[in-house]
């Protein structure tokens, strides 16, 4: 008796410890189901422990049927999970108009850079996506919609045991007669009908259309560990060709991160639109913006590997079969275990039992079908030419302001670098109205790369070294004669000119005190330095910084420097006070005017203490420059009188007063405004 006494009892333990791990392991697969099932309701995941989701897209204004469209994808975004966030990269007051019904949950960052035209920069949006405290962060087309086994791929990956980066080719869905409820929770007919997400899935992907080329793609990848890629990311443009297959074929190259095709784990579409400039498909659209894919192009051939070591064809698939995902060779189908150390993984496949070869081998038959395709590119392949579609007069339609002004700066290739910090100083200034004028070939097609607005100077002296092109010099004598000849030209077609040599930096914007002058009044800054002395003495106009209407005394007399400067052996700096005060300053007025005779132009010398000279008050001495100008309530600071442009160049960024990284290509985004 004693002994079945014991036997039963040890049954009775053994039961229960069966059971208990039974439960366990059958609660953990529950739960586990229910986090990773999109079937399960509407899939709107409320779990505390789900990692938080930051996705990113720059989306074209909400007009029209883009309105339409890109509301729904966002709302589709947000139906996912309660810990997805949007970040809209856009300029654009529809934009933020459109973010506003969802409070925090839709958020728009206007501080990237972006081109003459609005279009966004990919590299900015990248870099500019770290500042975002986020466990996953997703890069992805406006238009695109996800249902919720996105998520469900997400949170799969997000438990493997290295960085990895997910990349997916969204279905073009031609016609798409659903429409998600007020709540954002349900998928209806036009009759009001639900529809169950399973019904969803299944019709998308039986009608679904491929994505032809690399046009939309779907990127996500964990962003605790580093930067999606640690190298740097040539400025492509967002969505005109070429930066996602480059962006791909880097990481892999780098093997910083596990890069695989999640296409056949989640349902991601776009609704066709011939009309939608932002799907990279249509002709016209293409001919119309062709130069920035050829811009893309360019680049994609000039830096990395993409066109000698294209490695983006043989990326890993993620498939799931019988509610398991596993990882298989793109080549041969054969399972990659390796690829999904997952913590639960193990313990689901010794305790499951169920899965048999023949099982396996038929599912990644039936599933293998969806995957990125990229296009091809050959070593050598021969670009087309990059032209820029723009000529002075069509760029000044473009940016000019309300008042038909524009802020222009002339340069030359070996000042590119301090040409795109105060280009981006004007950017962070919100001042979009200004053109730039590059006076040689490697300076246009550098500004071309960069979005700007550049037009070529057809008469700019040949045979010049930039590197020497210094104050003083011959080169600079040169030179400065192109600015005055087209300051002269913009005025003649009928626009207001503030001229600004590119070392000049700007606090403030000075185009509402400068416009309040009136006509026939030309405003510039003096060079003089003697804190005492009259700032309107002998040759102390500085033509690196004056303001000039289109009118009739100013057109004039501008005629008359671009006149005079031709005949000289100097710069135009002298030919300005010469002819625009006189000689010796015979047409002085008070300590701060001039006024022309013939002409009747008035010259106005702009305040020392508003707009600094190089020289006054050594405030480039300053410890600190940028305080002491902020406190003086400084317009601008020339950064003249100082002889050398590498000594300019040290003397402007030691000061802090720096706005553009030229290792990355990209505006400098934390500087103080």
């Amino acid at each position: 008796m004693k002994l079945k006494g014991l036997r039963a009892g040890l049954l009775s333990v053994w039961l229960s410890g069966f059971l208990l791990i039974a439960l366990s392991f059958y609660g953990t697969h529950l739960l586990s189901s229910s986090l990773n099932d999109p079937i399960r309701d509407s899939g709107f995941s409320h779990d505390s422990s789900s990692p938080r989701i930051t996705i990113f897209t720059a989306p074209p204004p909400f007009d029209g049927s883009l309105e339409d469209r890109q509301s729904l994808s966002v709302r589709s975004w947000l139906a996912l999970s309660s810990h997805v966030t949007v970040v809209l990269f856009s300029q654009h007051p529809s934009v933020s108009s459109f973010a506003q019904r969802f409070d925090s949950r839709v958020l728009v960052d206007s501080s990237i850079d972006f081109t003459l035209l609005g279009t966004p920069f990919l590299h900015s949006m990248l870099k500019r996506s770290e500042a975002y405290v986020s466990d996953i962060a997703v890069l992805i087309d406006p238009d695109t919609i996800l249902l919720p086994d996105f998520v469900s791929t997400l949170n799969y990956a997000y438990e493997l045991d290295r960085d990895w980066l997910l990349v997916a080719s969204p279905l073009n869905f031609p016609h798409f007669p659903f429409y998600l409820d007020e709540e954002d929770r349900c998928w209806r007919q036009a009759n009001g009908r639900r529809v169950r997400i399973r019904e969803l899935q299944k019709m998308i992907n039986q009608n679904g259309q491929s994505n032809s080329g690399e046009g939309k793609i779907v990127m996500a990848w964990n962003n605790i560990g580093g930067p999606l890629h640690g190298g740097v990311i040539p400025p492509f443009l967002y969505q005109r060709g070429i930066h996602n297959q480059w962006v791909i074929n880097e990481v892999l190259t780098c093997k910083d991160r596990f890069v695989f095709d999640a296409s056949s784990t989640m349902s991601s579409f776009f609704v066709s639109n011939p009309e939608n400039e932002y799907t990279g498909d249509n002709n016209s659209v293409s001919r119309k913006r062709n130069w920035e894919y050829v811009s893309n192009s360019h680049l994609g051939q000039l830096y990395g590997s993409l066109f000698f070591s294209d490695k983006s064809s043989t990326l890993p698939k993620l498939l799931k079969c019988n509610k398991r995902y596993l990882f298989v060779n793109a080549s041969d189908l054969s399972i990659v275990p390796s690829m999904a150390e997952v913590k639960t993984y193990h313990l689901r496949e010794r305790m499951s039992g169920w899965r048999t070869r023949e099982k396996i081998s038929a599912c990644i038959s039936r599933r293998n079908s969806r995957s990125v395709k990229f296009s091809s590119f050959q070593k050598d392949q021969p670009m087309p030419p990059l032209t820029f579609p723009f000529h002075l007069e069509s760029l000044l339609l473009l940016v000019a302001d309300k008042n038909k002004t524009v802020v222009l700066a002339v340069a030359g290739y070996s000042y590119k670098d301090m040409l795109m910090s105060w280009v981006c100083r004007l950017r962070r200034l919100a001042i979009p109205n200004f053109l730039v004028c590059a006076l040689d070939e490697e300076t246009y097609q550098f500004s071309v790369l960069q979005g700007l607005p550049v037009f070529a100077d057809p008469l700019a002296p040949g045979n010049i070294s930039f590197n020497d092109c210094h104050f003083g010099s011959r080169c600079f004598q040169r030179v400065t004669k192109v600015k005055s000849r087209i300051v002269a030209k913009i005025l003649k077609l009928g626009y207001n000119v503030l001229l600004s040599d590119v070392d000049v930096y700007w606090f403030r914007n000075p185009l509402p005190l400068l416009q309040s002058f009136g006509p026939a009044v030309l405003v510039a800054q003096s060079d003089e330095y003697n804190r005492t002395a009259a700032i309107n003495l002998p040759r102390r106009l500085n033509s690196g910084f004056y303001f000039a209407r289109s009118d009739g005394p100013t057109i004039r007399a501008m005629e008359k420097v671009v006149k005079h400067a031709a005949t000289s052996g100097l710069s135009e700096q002298p030919s300005f006070y010469d002819t625009l005060c006189g000689e010796g300053g015979s047409y002085r007025v008070g300590e701060d005017k001039c006024v022309e005779p013939e002409t009747k132009l008035t010259v106005k010398f702009l305040d020392r203490d508003q707009f600094p000279n190089g020289a006054y008050l050594e405030l480039w001495q300053r410890r600190d420059v940028r305080g002491e100008c902020e406190r003086r309530r400084c317009f601008v600071l020339h950064n003249n009188w100082i002889s050398g442009r590498l000594k300019k160049l040290e003397r402007q960024m030691m000061s802090g007063l720096w706005d553009y990284d030229s290792s990355t290509r990209m505006c400098v985004q934390s500087v103080a405004t």
